[in-house]
């Protein structure tokens, strides 16, 4: 029986700290205090003292300048 497809994004090959940034200088922001505090929560959550890439990242991602949940 053959297997259907995954629908989710291929995982890339390389580590986040090594690929280059895909947004043009002028598209780069700032994280907001809101979204700093979750991302220290996250890391706290997980044991870190301080928030690392992945959780910066976390941040930026999902959550709105407010600190509310993207949509």
């Amino acid at each position: 029986m053959p297997t259907t497809p995954s629908r989710a994004h291929p995982r890339p090959k390389t580590k986040p700290w090594t690929r280059p940034n895909p947004k043009p200088p002028a598209a780069r922001g700032h994280l907001t205090t809101a979204q700093k505090q979750a991302a220290q929560q996250r890391a706290e959550n997980a044991g870190r003292r301080y928030p690392n890439l992945v959780d910066n990242m976390w941040a930026s991602r999902h959550l709105a300048k407010d600190g509310s949940p993207k949509n």
